[in-house]
């Protein structure tokens, strides 16, 4: 088990082995990390705190409003442009409240807190799910949502679940074809998407050294793909070379001082092991749809074939937060190379994402950029792009069926492209390069070979790229805008015509009454996904504006009545209509709501704005069989009800046409069950029990409408 150093904010340490999974802890995060999406609501709830200042040091990371659309500087220029009003407002409240900010084109947030702000024993908080990525360094990284990081900047302790411990015992040493992506697809196939959920993830054994700082960064941060809390390494000789190299010796000289700190401890206790042979791991390719569901590349044709996914590869993207590295780049232009030679080029459309203007400069300096060009692929700007939506995809039509592989991480039903039908694989960077090269899903490089521009048949040699670069890295243009000594006289405007911003005004207040007679907006099918309640793309444009992102509430959730998305039935005329126009409907009656859901629910990105805006329309409680960790939190501080179902075959029992009343909520209680009544269309009625994880402090949440709410009061009372 990793220890934390003396001055650990785990406290009491002590109570971690018999409260693991049960008890509440109240931490002090060294830093708070935001990306610009995210970073906008977080900001306007920090302004409304009244604070003048962020108690922690922080930092916002434009890399989300970039769309891919024809290269990475003519992008850059039209984010810019369009986005100028946001941009300018994080900007100033950067400087106003004493937070670093990292323009347009810096480079993805993950990746520049791992060539900046991890270390080896840093408690850091970010406001995106693969906030885990820093675990490569060693570090306990964990995505949350806006209002906590608004809680750490405000100077109020973090509260987390005390997680349970996975330990993942590795042995033998990666080779060949097989990457570290590798392992954490393996992982992402034993325990699924929810398996990680209420647990970190913690690597350990003799084939830890045989992955690099960066790639042990791709294992944590895909971890959020499993549902883990965070996953972290022990401190290495790999982490301390990949801090020397990113200009932090005097970090890495401290780390090897207390080694003994950040290394396993022997005979550590885990609540589940898993043994990992590397010398036996296969090339993974996970998806579609899924990023648990785990092929090796030798069955993934036959599966291909027997389910009917497209074989042929219409596009390969390499690249994102979880495998842009200076290795990732060169294992993959390793194999460009070899086509190149022998006269061949990408047979599919392949796009580049550097993950930071670091790396896109210094592989432009070692000529791995000019490979790609001549290898037929797009370099995009230092952004998110296509991993999250921000795609305008011109080569297939919404509906028809492809394929695409990528080195991303997520691959939820239509999240890259908004295409429901695009079948998304997500697989290592070489071996996206080498599928794009062949251009069919069944093709194994291993044993497959390839027909050179003469004829003559080859097998590609297996990948090659160095750690870490010869002369150092390049890095490139600087784009950080350090916060100033003295920000009190900057200005913060937010236009009130603005539809891109728009001013919070608090929730109203639990009244005091049991939660009665509501009606049920939507009864979930299958899986709910923050995508499908809040989806990315060209709505990340209104994130700092509640009421317009409001629009696209649960749009994406399959109505279990019909089997369709955003279609649902208005209980009070009877005609069929959007969902976020049926809650809009009922809010102007005066009519609450609550959402019915399925297994996981709230899984994937952290957004916050999936909590906020079921709240901002009229909704008082959540009901599901269970929840993503990061999702239920957030419902919590908006003052949501997130409820599970005592026996999750009572989902069964509730139809669409229901009441829903909650009964007993003056005695609410942690520990306590709910009393729910469901009152059916014919007027019978059965009462069935639901569960709650809230302890004291977020029933208070709870009755004072949000945790700013809450927050707010107690300022009053002070």
């Amino acid at each position: 088990m990793i220890r934390r150093p003396p001055r650990s904010t785990l406290f009491p340490y002590t109570t971690l082995f018999r409260s693991r999974g049960e008890s509440y802890l109240r931490l002090r995060p060294d830093r708070v990390a935001m990306q610009d999406a995210t970073a906008q609501m977080a900001m306007l709830q920090f302004i409304s705190s009244g604070l003048a200042k962020v108690a922690v040091p922080s930092t916002i990371h434009c890399d989300h409003l970039i769309e891919a659309q024809v290269g990475g500087d003519k992008d850059l220029a039209r984010a810019k442009d369009i986005n100028k009003e946001v941009y300018n407002f994080l900007s100033t409240a950067s400087a106003k409240y004493g937070v670093g900010f990292w323009k347009p084109g810096s480079g993805i947030i993950h990746q520049i807190i791992l060539e900046n702000y991890a270390f080896p024993g840093v408690l850091l908080i970010g406001t995106d799910s693969h906030t885990p990525n820093g675990g490569g360094l060693g570090g306990l990284c964990i995505g949350v949502g806006g209002a906590d990081a608004v809680d750490v900047m405000a100077d109020i302790p973090w509260e987390l679940k005390c997680p349970k411990v996975i330990g993942v015992n590795l042995t033998g040493k990666l080779s060949g074809w097989t990457s570290s992506k590798d392992v954490i697809l393996k992982v992402a196939g034993i325990l699924t998407v929810k398996g990680g959920t209420g647990a970190i993830v913690e690597y350990f054994g003799p084939g830890v050294d045989s992955i690099s700082c960066t790639g042990m960064g791709t294992i944590c941060n895909m971890g959020a793909e499993i549902g883990a809390t965070t996953s972290v390494f022990p401190y290495n000789q790999r982490m301390h070379d990949y801090l020397v190299a990113t200009g932090r010796k005097d970090i890495a000289v401290l780390a090897n001082d207390y080694k003994h700190l950040l290394t396993g401890d022997q005979g550590a206790q885990y609540d589940q092991v898993i043994n990992l042979n590397l010398d036996e791991l296969e090339p993974h390719i996970n998806g579609p749809f899924t990023p648990d569901l785990a092929h090796p590349i030798s069955e993934v044709g036959k599966q291909a074939k027997k389910h009917g996914w497209p074989l042929d590869i219409k596009v390969g993207l390499i690249g994102s937060c979880t495998n842009s590295s200076y290795e990732d780049m060169g294992r993959a232009a390793s194999i460009a190379k070899q086509a190149l030679k022998r006269g061949l080029k990408s047979k599919t459309q392949f796009t580049v994402t550097p993950g930071s203007e670091q790396i896109r400069a210094t592989i432009e300096r070692d000529g791995f950029a000019q490979v790609f060009d001549e290898f037929g692929g797009l370099v995009l700007a230092n952004a998110c792009g296509p991993c999250i939506g921000q795609w305008d995809r011109k080569d297939v039509k919404k509906g028809e069926k492809n394929t695409i592989v990528s080195s991303y991480n997520r691959n939820f039903t239509g999240r890259n492209d908004a295409n429901p039908a695009t079948h998304a694989f997500v697989t290592s960077p070489e071996l996206v390069t080498a599928l794009a090269l062949a251009g069919t899903l069944d093709f194994d490089p291993r044993r497959d070979s390839l027909t050179a521009a003469n004829g003559e048949k080859f097998k590609l040699d297996p990948p090659s790229g160095d750690e870490l670069p010869s002369m150092g890295f390049d890095p490139g243009q600087d784009t950080y805008q350090p916060p100033p000594k003295e920000g009190s006289s900057v200005r913060v405007d937010v236009d009130p015509k603005s539809q891109r911003l728009q001013l919070l005004s608090p929730f109203d207040k639990w009244d005091g009454n049991d939660l009665s007679e509501m009606a049920i907006l939507i009864k979930v099918k299958g899986k709910c996904t923050t995508d499908h309640i809040s989806a990315a793309g060209p709505w990340l444009k209104y994130r700092g504006h509640l009421d317009n992102i409001s629009n696209n509430m649960f749009i994406g959730a399959i109505n279990s009545d019909n089997n369709e998305a955003n279609k649902v039935k208005n209980l009070l005329t009877g005609e069929f209509g959007t969902v976020p126009d049926i809650a809009r409907s009922y809010k102007a009656k005066g009519l609450k709501w609550v959402v019915v859901g399925d297994e996981n629910y709230g899984e994937g990105s952290s957004r916050e704005h999936a909590a906020l805006e079921p709240r901002h329309l009229g909704g008082r409680a959540i009901i599901v069989k269970s929840f993503a960790r990061i999702h239920e939190t957030n419902l919590k501080k908006q003052g949501l009800l997130p409820l599970t179902f005592a026996n999750s075959s009572d989902y069964d029992k509730i139809q669409s046409t229901d009441r829903i009343t909650l009964l007993g909520l003056k005695d609410l209680k942690p520990g306590q069950p709910v009393k729910c009544e469901i009152k059916h269309a014919d007027g019978k009625k059965e009462t069935i029990q639901l569960n709650h994880s809230m302890n004291e402090q977020q029933i208070e949440w709870f009755k004072a409408g949000s945790a700013l709410n809450r927050m707010a009061l107690t300022k009053q009372k002070a």
